[in-house]
């Protein structure tokens, strides 16, 4: 299908990113803005920090500010920011909302309360809306998550349009982690405008097909090139070469995503930029085990994959 026909030209290519530590334990200010850096010199077109994959349920409110503001004092760009801001007390939720907004941030990535499960749509709405006015900025830009295998409080059609219906130019889109590609693609239709993210890299190239707008993945932290020749085929008008740019991506997806993604991820890091603290995670998280470390490397190697070369101090 022409992308002229879609309802929605991509965004593009979002890494989920990962957040690098220190010795003690805290934040590596200093790798994590190198690899932000890198990650837009190797296409990605925006930088989903404080994610999933970026352990941020695991980081106290005041090291995530921290957080954004040492990154945009490093000098990356602000607006290629999409900061994690939802979090389980609303008043967490709001500091960490204007921060990003105050900062000049694309957007922000906000998952719904998710201690309580089996809430109501009505108990969502007002918690949405209590953060909206509470920012109470134009400026902003909010994109639902819905991961309901994580958070366990699924954002379903009838919420997103009565959000859409209060806040028609604040909530702007949606990253979906479900795995749910009708899910998505219905999404995507019913909402013209609404922009649609796949957090699943596999299903990148049927999903701007139909009309989403684009990913943000944990494998484009090490894969983003790969993504971004499938936006870039499909912004040509070119679905042979997209579907074709596709199926590395598939498959390095597949191979990483054999392992818990995090630890995955950063010992792909570690070994690319011969820097062995990239190899740490906030516990519970752990490592990968050498032997699962050992099958890793040699899954990828089979596939011919390698990240971008390194730019990194």
């Amino acid at each position: 299908m022409n992308h002229s026909e879609n309802q929605t030209v991509p965004d593009g290519v979002m890494a989920a990113v990962l957040t690098p530590l220190a010795a003690d334990g805290g934040v590596d200010h200093r790798r994590f803005a190198d690899h932000c850096r890198w990650l837009l010199a190797s296409g990605c077109d925006g930088l989903a920090v404080l994610g999933t994959t970026g352990e941020a349920n695991s980081f106290s409110v005041e090291e995530r500010l921290t957080l954004l503001d040492r990154l945009v004092e490093s000098g990356v760009p602000p607006a290629s920011l999409l900061p994690g801001t939802g979090c389980c007390a609303l008043p967490d939720t709001v500091r960490l909302t204007r921060k990003a907004v105050t900062l000049g941030a694309k957007g922000v990535l906000m998952l719904p309360p998710f201690y309580y499960k089996t809430v109501t749509d009505d108990g969502l709405f007002a918690a949405f809306a209590e953060v909206i006015e509470a920012v109470g900025d134009d400026r902003l830009r909010v994109y639902l998550y819905h991961f309901p295998q994580m958070s366990g409080v699924p954002l379903r059609a009838p919420l997103i349009e009565r959000l859409l219906a209060r806040y028609p130019t604040i909530v702007a889109g949606m990253k979906d982690s479900s795995g749910d590609l009708a899910n998505m693609t219905a999404n995507a239709a019913a909402f013209p405008g609404f922009r649609v993210l796949s957090g699943s890299d596999e299903l990148l190239w049927p999903l701007i097909q139909a009309g989403g707008a684009g990913c943000i993945t944990a494998v484009c932290n090490v894969a983003a090139p790969l993504a971004a020749r499938v936006v870039a085929a499909f912004r040509s008008d070119d679905p042979a070469a997209a579907e074709s740019a596709h199926e590395p991506l598939a498959a390095v997806r597949a191979a990483i995503a054999r392992y818990p993604l995090s630890a995955a991820l950063k010992e792909i890091m570690a070994r690319h930029t011969g820097d062995a603290g990239w190899l740490r995670l906030r516990p519970p998280l752990t490592p990968l085990p050498v032997d699962d470390a050992a099958a890793l490397a040699t899954a990828l190697d089979r596939l011919g994959f390698a990240p971008a070369p390194w730019s990194g101090s």
